[in-house]
């Protein structure tokens, strides 16, 4: 046994080892993972406007448990509901890529694939320190929002050919379908201001879910639900051309 003294070997077994574990375990609660997923997808479905019309698969055509969900059915929602129902399965803790179908288990409907894209990550580092604001019971924004707004469309730009959502959120003081109105006015007050600065209209689509959608363990009246958020998903692989490309860093 004295190769095992030698460090390089005694690595590499070792590490071998642990891809073994890894294997076993996961292959094991394979069936658990997967059924949780199933149990949760239905509530973030139906709060993004699928109800009973929408369902999430995992498993592999084959019967096999998996984390990458097919969505069947919802075909005569619009494509923005549709999109929102995709990008809240995939905000489920674990869950890998997701895939329309409209029946079939292989999806060869040539629905798109919806992946987020790393610009939506690049945004939400944005507002996690700030917030674009708006005046009280209104959609103009304040003065100093328009720096950040800036920031925003340049996070977007390398990622320009995709589909960009805005949502407008608001607290819940006040009667409710005010406030869906006021929050798709703010969306639409951040789309022109982003068009204004470069961002091409036709990938821009914009919403409002008044208070319905508070912040994860924020009171629904506290000021802090009124907010912007952004989803960025691709329907195709993007190829940047040397205007849009990113700078080196």
């Amino acid at each position: 046994m004295q190769f095992l003294r030698r460090p390089p070997i005694a690595v590499a077994l070792g590490a071998f080892a642990i891809f073994l574990l890894a294997r076993f375990i996961a292959g094991s609660s394979a069936p658990e993972f997967s059924a949780r997923l199933a149990a949760q997808a239905p509530a973030v479905i139906a709060e993004a406007g699928g109800g009973d019309q929408v369902e999430a698969v995992f498993l592999t055509p084959r019967g096999f448990p998996s984390r990458h969900p097919i969505l069947v059915g919802g075909e005569p929602l619009d494509e923005a509901t549709r999109a929102d129902i995709a990008n809240a399965v995939a905000a489920l803790p674990g869950v890998g890529g997701i895939r329309w179908s409209d029946g079939g288990m292989m999806a060869v409907s040539g629905e798109p694939v919806f992946r987020p894209l790393h610009c939506q990550e690049d945004v939400q580092a944005l507002l996690r320190a700030r917030t674009i604001r708006f005046e009280e019971s209104s959609s103009r924004m304040d003065i100093g929002s328009s720096s950040l707004i800036d920031e925003v469309a340049a996070a977007l730009r390398p990622c320009l050919g995709s589909i960009i959502r805005i949502t407008g959120h608001t607290d819940n003081s006040g009667p409710e379908p005010g406030n869906i109105a006021l929050s798709a006015e703010r969306a639409n007050a951040v789309r022109a201001a982003l068009i204004g600065r470069g961002i091409p209209a036709d990938g821009l689509r914009t919403s409002g879910v008044g208070s319905r959608r508070p912040v994860e363990g924020l009171d629904p009246a506290d000021p802090a639900n009124r907010r912007i958020e952004f989803s960025v998903i691709a329907t195709d692989p993007i190829s940047p051309t040397p205007v849009d490309t990113p700078a080196p860093r």
